[in-house]
Parts: structure tokens; C-alpha cells; sequence
């Protein structure tokens, strides 16, 4: 009873105590512990129970229930709170390294890959040495991409260059030329600036009606303006034309043409009686000499009816005659005659003007020489102008001539071998530029090199079409050129060296791409315009070739002799009959003759491989009539493109088959 009052405790005597271990999982239960295996007797040989009834009762207390739970289905419950949101710069962050790697790629730095002190082996190390075999081909996809777009880059920008280098140097021509014209006028310009102030230095003459004219004339000479010195010219001109009838026609408005002399106190005298005819007015321009004449004007009745019109001139100045400059002279008569002549005559005062064989006679009505010898210095001054002018015009037409030939055969290495064409063209340079007709324009040998500078971009960046029709135009551009040997051989030389390396390129993708139909077409028909008709031809029987050894040399042989000869007759006849049907669409009729010959040398390599391949077969075996049969059949395809083969198909091999057949009779028979 007592042991009753005392309950059960879980502490036991001090000589049965035992150390207690920390629980790290779930208490076994009792057929857990059953088992594991009977349980272990102590030292004396008993069984110890302790530890099974320890464990019971801890099991018992871990195994508590609880029954006055909360009610959670109350509906006066608070709500449960919402989760909160987190910032953007932290909702991106993962700290899951595993999912971050799955959802990243390594990284592409452009601009390491464009150091030039780049260690590649280090720097691919150091990025894919923990990269998965997805990762690593997704960074070559990225190269790739990478390497495409540089290289399209590249080439854009190389076009880019040589357009704007030929934009620039049209540009540059352009401008020389304006600085030509520049230099021109601002010579123009001293030069009427220098007479207006010799003139201003001369004896002043006795007033006349256009005393007033010149001497504005004169001041508006002395302005540096080039813009006012040209407006000065034109209003010149127009009063010219509006003063004297006619002169329109034999001095049309040109740039920088303008009066430096006019004088109207001259008359015009008969060759044979020197007498006087009529009044002159002559007129001195930088480039022609022009001698009008006073006629009667028509007086209208009825224009005179009304009283308020004023008094009317009853003369008109007429433009009577015109001479360049350079094809005329004039001379002081005072010089050449006798002085008794002279001064009975008046010749003092007079000059001849000698136009070819054709003399005309004029002299100053004042009774001083004044006249005649401002006409005379005025006349050799402008005339040495001119001479100049023109002489500067023709060695700037040299010297460009020169640099255009220099140009043309320095720049290109094809014309080294054309020894004709160079001694021509050295010849060429002592002579005015050369030009020639484009659609009825004259253009120079620069604007032929602007075309094959175009020529060389089309080229370049493969259109083929447009390079095409550019070649066919200056081809006949060439050719239309009949009296201009220099350019025309000059011109064909050019285009044909790049007709050369385009049918080169063309070549290149006939070979690549004639197993398609559509771009082999392309190509032969690009070739037969720049007309490069056999190369096209041979370059696609080559490939043909080609492929009917590789296809042939691919077969295996696994011991079927019948089944062997049958794939390689197959090989043979199948894509010989490809290639004549491709041939019969790219080409005419009469050029089948060469597909024909190719078609027949490839029969004999088969017939040569089949000879090889039965020279161990006896012409009695079953095999032999088999394969023979089966080449044979196979060639019953070229029907289809119209060739009969079939009689041609072991043609050496038949004749050896009777040689051993009667070489086996005369055995048998001995």
C-alpha cells in the first residue's frame, strides 16, 4: 500500500541511473521496436525492462490531447492581413542561385572582344568554365549573331566609303572647275579694271552724246564688285541691243561678254574711189568686232497726225557687220601708204579692216587721230586678252586631258599589257580633251570612270542584275562609238576586265548551286549575257561531273554484285538525265551537241567501271546476264529527254564476251 501512495516515478536509484540522450526523431513504437529484435540481457543475464516501460509512458505524454480548441468559424474574427508588397528593387532578387543560373546567359562584352590585347584562352576560361552544355551553345549563338552583324556592318560601311569617296570626288572636280571660272573672272576683272584707269589717264576727248554713258560706265568700272562689274556687262549689252537693230544675232547673250570701246564717228569708205559711203558706228567687245551703219528711217503719215508727239529721228543704226577678234586685223592706213597720199586722202585718220581676203576701209570723221588711236591700242590690248584667254583655255583643257589619261591608265593594271592602247593614249594627251555622246550629251573619260566605279559597287555587293545591264550599256556605248578609237578601245577594256571577274563570281555560284533548278538558270542566263556562253556551259558539265564521281564513289559494296551494278548504272543514268533536261532549259537546241558528247563520256566511264567490276565473272555466269540486264534497264531513263543509250551499255564488255566464248570452244575442242 505504501508503494501505492507513492505513485510511479520516472527517476530510478542512483546504481540504475541512466544518462539521457537527446530525442533527434520519433520514438519508435512497440512494433517498431519489436522489430528490431529481441531485446538484449543486461550483465546478469535478465532482461532489462526499464527502457521499454521509460519509453511507453514518454510516449504516452507526447501523445496528450487537447480538446478545448478555439472556435475558428467565429464571423466577428478579424479578417486575416494582406501580405505585403514588396519594393521593385527588391521583387527581382532570387536567392535561389540554382533558378537565377537556369534564367540568365553569360554575359556577350562587346567590348572586350574588341580589345586587340585580348588573351582568348584566359578570357574563355575565366566566363565557361562553370557554364552547362545549354549555356555554351547559347554563347556560340550569340557569337554567331555577333560575327553576322559585324561582318554586314562591314561591308555597309565599305560601300558607305566608296560612295561618299566618289561623291567627294565629283565634289572636288566641280569645284576645280568653279575656281577655273573664278580665276577667269577675276583676271576679266583686272583687266577691265586696268582699262578703265588707262583710260581715265588718256587726253579727255571733245564731248559727244555718249560722253555721259562712258563716264559712268567708267566709275562703275573702278567697283571691285564681281557681282556689280557683271550687272554693269548685261546692262551693256541690253542697251546694245535695244540701240542697234540686228546686233542679237550676231552677239547672243554670253558670260562675261561686254563692250570696252564704242565709237560712232567714223564713215565707211568705197575700196575703189575712197569716198565716203556712209556713217559707222563701231563697236569693240572682248571678243568680236562689230561695225553698224546709219540708214533711213521709214517716216509713217499717219504717225504724224498727232500733234503731241515729239520730234522723231530720222535715222535708225543698223549692225551692218561682225568678226571675231582672232580672225581679223586691223590697220593704221597712215603707215602704209605715202604721206602725200595720205594727207591728200585723209588716210591719217583711217584703218583697214582685213578679214580673210575681204578689206573694208573706215575713217575718223574729227579732224584729230585721237579717235583712230584709242581704237587701235584699245583693239591690240583685247585681242592679246583674248589670245591669252584662249591659250589658258587650251592648256587647262590639256593639263585636265592629261590627268583624265593619267587617271584612267594608273588606275587600272589591265591596260599595262594593251601597248597599242597606251601609245595611243600618250598621243592622246597633246590633244583636246576627248568627249563623247551619251544620250545627246558630251561627256568626258571622267564620267566613264564614274561608271565603272559604280560598276565595281554593283560587284562588290553582288547584284548581279544591275551589273549585268550596266556592263550591256557601256558595251554598247563602246560600240556606237565608230570615229573615237581612243575611248572606245579604252572603254572596252574596262568593261570587259569587270565582265571578267563578275562571270568569274558567276561561275563560282553555278558550281555551288547546280543541283537548283531556278539559280542555275539565273546564272547560265547571266553568263550568256555578259557572254561567257562556254564558260557556262563547261562550268555546269563540270559540276555535273562532279557529283556523278562523288555519288559513285559513295556506293558500298556489300557483296551483291547484281544489287551493286544496279545502284551505280542508277547513279549514272539518273542524274546523266537530270542534267540533260536542266541543260535543255538553260541553253538553245544548237548547243546540245555538247551536253550530248558529255552525256556519251560518262557512258564510257560506266562502261569502263562495269568491265572492272565483271572482269573476275565468267560471260557464262548468271550474274553477268543479270548486272549486264540491270544497267541496261536503267538506261531505258534517257528516253525521257530523248537519248537512247540502251544499244551503247556494256559495249566493250559484249565484245569481250565473245572473245571468251570462242577462246572456251577452241579449249573444248582440243
Amino acid at each position: 500500500m505504501e508503494d501505492k501512495g507513492k505513485g510511479f516515478s520516472l527517476r530510478q536509484k542512483k546504481s540504475r541511473q541512466v544518462v539521457p540522450k537527446q530525442i533527434s526523431g520519433p520514438i519508435p513504437t512497440i512494433s517498431q521496436a519489436a522489430s528490431r529484435g529481441p531485446t538484449r540481457p543486461n550483465v546478469n543475464g535478465k532482461v532489462d525492462t526499464s527502457t521499454a516501460n521509460t519509453s511507453d509512458i514518454v510516449k504516452r505524454r507526447y501523445s496528450t490531447r487537447f480538446t478545448n480548441l478555439p472556435d475558428f468559424s467565429n464571423a466577428d474574427a478579424p479578417p486575416v492581413p494582406s501580405i505585403p508588397i514588396l519594393p521593385a528593387q527588391f521583387a527581382q532578387s532570387d536567392s535561389r542561385p540554382s533558378t537565377a543560373r537556369q534564367n540568365q546567359q553569360l554575359p556577350l562584352d562587346a567590348n572586350a572582344l574588341k580589345d586587340p590585347n585580348l588573351q582568348v584562352e584566359s578570357y574563355s576560361t575565366s566566363l565557361l568554365s562553370d557554364a552547362s552544355d545549354q549555356e555554351l551553345r547559347d554563347y556560340q549563338a550569340s557569337l554567331r549573331k555577333l560575327k553576322n552583324r559585324t561582318s554586314t556592318d562591314l561591308q555597309q560601311n565599305v560601300y558607305q566609303n566608296r560612295t561618299q569617296f566618289i561623291k567627294i570626288s565629283k565634289e572636288a572636280e566641280k569645284l576645280k572647275g568653279e575656281m577655273r571660272t573664278l580665276r577667269g573672272l577675276m583676271s576679266e576683272l583686272t583687266n577691265s579694271l586696268n582699262q578703265a584707269s588707262m583710260n581715265a589717264g588718256a587726253p579727255e576727248p571733245r564731248p559727244t552724246l555718249d560722253d555721259g554713258t562712258r563716264s559712268r560706265a567708267r566709275k562703275q568700272a573702278n567697283r571691285s564688285s564681281v557681282a556689280n562689274l557683271e550687272a554693269m556687262w548685261n546692262t551693256q549689252l541690253h542697251a546694245l541691243w535695244k540701240n542697234v537693230e540686228g546686233s542679237q544675232k550676231f552677239l547672243p547673250a554670253i558670260p562675261g561678254r561686254h563692250v570696252v570701246l564704242e565709237q560712232s564717228t567714223w564713215l565707211e569708205l568705197d575700196a575703189a574711189t575712197w569716198k565716203a559711203k556712209r556713217y559707222a558706228h563701231i563697236f569693240l567687245l572682248n571678243d568680236h568686232l562689230m561695225v553698224a551703219t546709219k540708214r533711213k528711217r521709214r517716216i509713217d503719215p499717219n504717225a504724224m497726225t498727232n500733234s503731241d508727239a515729239g520730234p522723231m529721228s530720222s535715222s535708225r543704226t543698223v549692225a551692218d557687220k561682225c568678226w571675231p577678234l582672232q580672225d581679223i586685223d586691223v590697220v593704221d592706213l597712215a603707215s602704209t601708204g605715202s604721206s602725200g597720199i595720205s594727207d591728200r586722202g585723209g588716210m591719217s585718220k583711217a584703218i583697214s579692216i582685213r578679214y580673210g581676203h575681204e578689206s573694208f576701209t573706215y575713217r575718223s570723221d574729227k579732224s584729230s587721230v585721237t579717235e583712230k588711236t584709242n581704237l587701235l591700242q584699245a583693239f591690240r590690248r583685247t585681242a592679246d586678252e583674248l589670245r591669252r584667254a584662249l591659250q589658258a583655255d587650251m592648256e587647262e583643257n590639256f593639263n585636265r586631258s592629261k590627268e583624265t589619261m593619267d587617271y584612267l591608265t594608273t588606275g587600272d593594271t589591265t591596260l599595262s599589257n594593251k601597248t597599242d592602247l597606251l601609245r595611243s593614249l600618250s598621243g592622246a594627251k597633246d590633244r583636246p580633251e576627248i568627249l563623247i555622246d551619251v544620250d545627246g550629251k558630251h561627256q568626258n573619260l571622267r564620267w566613264v570612270e564614274s561608271q565603272i566605279d559604280e560598276l565595281d559597287s554593283e560587284v562588290a555587293l553582288q547584284k548581279f542584275e544591275d551589273a549585268v545591264r550596266h556592263v550591256e550599256k557601256l558595251r554598247r556605248l563602246a560600240k556606237g562609238l565608230k570615229g573615237n578609237m581612243i575611248a572606245q578601245g579604252l572603254i572596252s577594256t574596262k568593261v570587259d576586265e569587270r565582265a571578267r571577274k563578275l562571270a568569274d563570281i558567276l561561275a563560282l555560284r553555278l558550281t555551288t548551286t547546280h543541283a537548283q533548278l531556278t539559280a542555275t538558270q539565273a546564272n547560265i542566263a547571266y553568263l550568256v549575257r555578259l557572254n561567257f556562253t562556254p564558260l557556262a556551259r563547261t562550268t555546269y558539265l563540270a559540276a555535273r561531273t562532279t557529283l556523278i564521281h562523288t555519288r559513285a564513289r559513295s556506293l558500298m559494296f556489300q557483296g551483291d554484285l547484281p544489287q551493286h551494278i544496279n545502284q551505280l548504272s542508277f547513279v549514272y543514268f539518273a542524274l546523266i538525265r537530270n542534267t540533260v533536261k536542266t541543260y535543255q532549259q538553260c541553253f538553245p537546241p544548237v548547243m546540245m551537241s555538247s551536253c550530248i558528247q558529255w552525256a556519251k563520256e560518262r557512258l564510257d566511264e560506266l562502261n569502263a567501271l562495269l568491265g572492272r567490276q565483271l572482269g573476275s565473272v565468267s560471260p557464262s555466269c548468271v550474274d553477268w546476264n543479270s548486272c549486264l540486264g540491270k544497267a541496261i534497264e536503267n538506261a531505258g531513263m534517257l528516253g525521257e529527254v530523248g537519248l537512247d543509250f540502251a544499244n551503247l551499255v556494256g559495249l566493250g564488255l559484249m565484245e569481250g564476251r565473245k572473245d571468251g566464248e570462242q577462246v572456251e570452244r577452241r579449249t573444248e575442242g582440243e
